[in-house]
């Protein structure tokens, strides 16, 4: 993707973007095979049915909700919820780079926080910030924690000043970990989990597409990754396509059973099987 103007005007920190910019039509590649669990898609899409009725909400002096928090575990669609919210309102998404915004620097950290809000608050955007827990942390009493307790102070202060030009939507794997005054700013929390199976076959089914496949394989792949996220059944189902495209012959079972076998669960990973 080249770099837009607006990519040009974001702040730096240490002359490094403090974050990376998809327009619009960036955003709608990256959903094409985006499955919301039931209740977050209801979340989501009360979310933009307010957006669309922002002058109703002034009129009764209710306030607009643009600050939206997702946790559960790695691979659940958390990152691509982001994407999504972005290309419906059909708004630039801004995902910010944790490497270039925390800093070891006294008090860099929170003048990184601030240039980003900072700049969120004059230019309509998804502002996406990924490993949330990371800069919203339960601050502490300890010396070595003392700057990343300024930085929340500051993180807090961007929240409540943030306005509603944009829309903040942060995600983490850790909710636990998050600070309790940050959790009060969030106006929408969304919560998720590893596909159950109807979510799953549907999901299977979208990334197998056109593809030529045998009868059983979808049934096969649903058993079979039970447990896994969505990131992990498209890795998988990804593989047992390019098995099948090397046979040149249609997806089946033992493409999909081999792919999982080679694509190993790591140590920590614990998968249930039907």
């Amino acid at each position: 993707m080249g770099k837009s103007a607006m990519t040009a005007r974001l702040p730096k920190s240490k002359g490094t973007e403090m974050a990376t910019v998809y327009e619009v039509k960036d955003c709608m590649r990256k959903v094409k095979h985006l499955v919301l669990p039931e209740r977050n898609r209801r979340i989501v899409e009360e979310f933009m049915t307010i957006l669309g009725m922002r002058e109703e909400f002034d009129r009764h002096e209710v306030p607009i909700p643009n600050k939206v928090v997702m946790y559960g575990p790695p691979g659940t669609g958390k990152t691509l919820t982001a994407f999504h919210v972005a290309a419906s309102l059909e708004l630039p998404l801004i995902v910010v780079r944790l490497d270039s915004l925390i800093h070891s620097h006294l008090g860099e950290t929170g003048s990184n926080i601030r240039k980003i809000f900072d700049y969120a608050r004059t230019v309509p955007c998804v502002l996406f910030l990924d490993e949330f827990d990371a800069v919203a942390r339960t601050r502490e009493s300890g010396d070595e924690v003392k700057e990343m307790a300024r930085a929340v102070n500051t993180l807090l202060q961007c929240l409540d000043e943030f306005g509603d030009v944009s829309i903040f939507m942060a995600a983490t794997n850790l909710a636990t970990e998050l600070d309790p005054a940050i959790w009060r700013r969030f106006d929408t929390r969304m919560t998720y989990q590893l596909p159950d199976e109807q979510d799953r076959r549907h999901y299977i089914r979208l990334l197998i597409g056109e593809f030529g496949c045998a009868q059983e394989a979808e049934a096969e792949a649903c058993r079979l990754l039970c447990g896994c996220s969505f990131a992990d059944i498209e890795q998988i189902v990804l593989k047992a396509k390019r098995k099948a495209i090397i046979e040149r012959r249609p997806l089946d079972a033992a493409h999909i059973g081999l792919s999982y076998r080679e694509y190993a669960p790591t140590p920590t990973e614990v998968r249930v099987h039907a």
